[in-house]
């Protein structure tokens, strides 16, 4: 999207399910699940730049070896920084004792990041800040080897005030606020719990505590830990954790908010944010990756074997639509056609703003990650092209020339690269007019192509803030001095929070809602305002919460609210005439059918937490609070 905004968290995780061995006599490297692990987190890197994590566990180690090795990164290019010293690590032990190049059971035992069970974690900061103690994955340590704990995911929780609070109540006193601490803290104490139970039943056979441990490990229940963890979690997750024996788990919300996809065979285990890269780094068809089911846990014992167990009721799937327009990757199969489906589907509202004239129209998109829908969108306008040329043809049936045939079927639609974004500006002048005028050169254009009499359609992802657009995309087309200029979103108006993992808090930052609040103080219904911060304040405590800031929005049509924001974008320099296209609900569903999630559109929040965090969020802004409702 023209705007930036923070991303989605990624996750991955491979359980190797053979000997150490195994791998370095099939594949020439004992690092082969490091070595996989980077492709994974590499691969992901659209998914997370702030900060980057690393963890992995050694199984059958001597006692006093260390087993467990964590390494995070909150450097510019932090994947990179992670695995770059790990790297360094690893050669340089292996300099110092080359003898041991092949002595599998030593590296086990003597180097660090060696190990059969390996998770990864990669993060845009959207709580709590980017500080290097923020970064995933997080490490609760204890002696006992089932209570250690490691803990990643790609979440928000809407009531992480309340979970803190039931961590206080249990006696605990949480270093920390933040949500991935305070859920980690919340599994861990019913790890400890479980331990504890195992532990005493033990001892009641007479079994000592040595000879207890092992089966302690072995008969950890992980799916009752989640279930009494998770029972009042309100978000979006895909949860990934690590127990110091060796069990794993990878967890996903009852709504299936945020993606998790696996893999397995008889060598590994894996799991990922998006699917396209397991297939990518193990070489794998599409049908042999699996997506978690929602309210499900993918749980691996020690022992390797597996199992895909419902830990909460399922809500109805409100899969994040937003995973398909613009954070994932558009290399999978499925979500490449549903981005050429967004194309196809808003085609005819372009084609009506141009008044059907595609002689005189120029389609070219912006940003890049706009290209695939792109693409929709000019195969629709080379269907409708085709179908006028056919049309034309035999309704003029033996009057029409050969010439004029000939020429009816040279016409194509007028596809150009207009926009190319130069290298990133540096902010480094600090007063506004200054800046302002540096981020109006962001995109360079492409001249001589289009004419004083063309329409210039520009398809982008989606329109969140606008800003961009007004001091930047929009001036540069208009050196080009086109007719009109259409720009065209391949989702809808943006007027919600999103309280699950992306970074979209504030309503006021919102174009769809300034445009909004535009509308009602010229139609004089401002008290609207007023009326809705009333409802949300004495609602805010309520049990059934309601999402009241839609009744902002009732009174004005789509396209009335379009145009708003068509007007607000256009300065005052800009001569060309604006136009301001966005997705309809209907053809979202219609191109995306099995990611119904649609909250930041529809405000239709799939959690109830969800529903108070948006009517929080409408009244910091009346009160003029700039900070996030959850």
């Amino acid at each position: 999207m023209s705007d930036a905004i923070k991303h989605e968290c990624g996750i991955a995780m491979v359980r190797l399910l053979k000997p150490l061995q195994y791998y370095k006599d099939k594949y020439g490297t004992s690092f082969y699940g490091i070595n996989k692990m980077y492709l994974l987190m590499e691969k992901q890197h659209n998914r997370g730049q702030d900060g980057a994590g690393f963890a992995s566990i050694k199984f059958d180690v001597k006692p006093g070896t260390r087993y467990m090795s964590r390494i995070r990164s909150n450097q510019s290019q932090p994947i990179q920084d992670v695995f770059g010293k790990i790297n360094d690590r690893l050669n340089t032990i292996l300099q110092e004792n080359p003898d041991k190049a092949n002595d599998i059971d030593w590296q086990l035992n003597n180097i660090p990041f060696v190990g059969n069970l390996f998770l990864g974690h990669v993060r845009y900061g959207t709580f709590g800040g980017n500080s290097i103690e923020n970064v995933h994955p997080f490490l609760r340590q204890n002696n006992w080897q089932h209570k250690n704990l490691i803990v990643a995911g790609n979440f928000n929780m809407t009531n992480s005030k309340e979970l803190l609070q039931e961590l206080i109540d249990l006696g605990q006193h949480p270093k920390e606020s933040a949500d991935t601490v305070t859920i980690m803290e919340k599994i861990g104490h019913f790890l400890d719990d479980e331990v504890q139970m195992l532990y005493d039943k033990y001892k009641d056979k007479g079994i000592r505590k040595k000879e207890a441990s092992p089966l302690i490990a072995q008969n950890i229940n992980i799916k009752n830990i989640l279930q009494r963890a998770s029972k009042n979690w309100d978000g979006g997750y895909a949860m990934a954790g690590l127990l110091g024996h060796g069990d794993a788990f990878v967890f996903r919300d009852p709504s299936g908010i945020r993606p998790a996809f696996y893999y397995k065979d008889d060598e590994v285990v894996v799991v990922a944010s998006e699917r396209p890269v397991i297939q990518t780094v193990f070489n794998v068809a599409i049908d042999d990756v699996k997506e978690l089911e929602r309210a499900h846990a993918l749980i691996i014992k020690r022992d390797g074997s597996s199992s895909v167990e419902q830990i909460k009721e399922q809500l109805p799937n409100k899969a994040c639509s937003f995973e398909r327009i613009y954070f994932s990757r558009g290399s999978d199969a499925s979500i490449y056609q549903e981005r050429k489906g967004l194309g196809k589907l808003i085609f005819p509202k372009v084609l009506e703003e141009v008044n059907y004239d595609m002689t005189n129209t120029v389609f070219s998109y912006i940003p890049n990650t706009a290209e695939t829908s792109f693409y929709g969108l000019t195969e629709a306008a080379e269907e409708y092209l085709n179908q006028h040329k056919l049309k034309t043809i035999l309704t003029g049936q033996r009057d029409i020339s050969a010439e004029e045939v000939s020429k009816l079927l040279s016409e194509r639609p007028r596809i150009e690269k207009i926009a190319v974004k130069d290298a990133k500006l540096r902010t480094f002048i600090t007063d506004d007019s200054s800046r302002n005028n540096l981020v109006a050169h962001v995109y360079d254009v492409t001249y001589g192509v289009v004419k004083p009499t063309d329409n210039l359609v520009i398809i982008d992802d989606s329109i969140v803030r606008g800003t961009t657009l007004k001091m930047s995309i929009i001036k540069i087309l208009d050196r080009l001095n086109p007719k009109k200029i259409v720009i065209v979103s391949s989702a809808p108006q943006i007027r919600y929070p999103d309280c699950y993992g992306i970074d979209m808090a504030n309503l006021e930052d919102f174009i769809a809602f300034k445009a909004t609040l535009e509308l009602l103080k010229d139609t004089k219904q401002y008290h609207i305002i007023d009326e809705v911060y009333a409802k949300c304040k004495a609602n805010i405590e309520n049990p059934e919460p309601e999402n009241f800031v839609k009744e902002v929005y009732d009174p004005f049509t789509p396209e009335q609210i379009s145009d708003k924001i068509a007007e607000l974008l256009k300065t005052k320099d800009v001569k060309a005439k604006i136009k301001i296209i966005f997705q309809g609900i209907d053809d979202l569903h219609k191109a995306i059918p099995n990611n119904l999630g649609d909250w930041y559109f529809t405000g239709d929040y799939p959690t109830k937490g969800g529903m108070r965090v948006v009517n929080k969020a409408f009244m910091n802004f009346y009160e003029g609070k700039k900070e996030r409702a959850y």
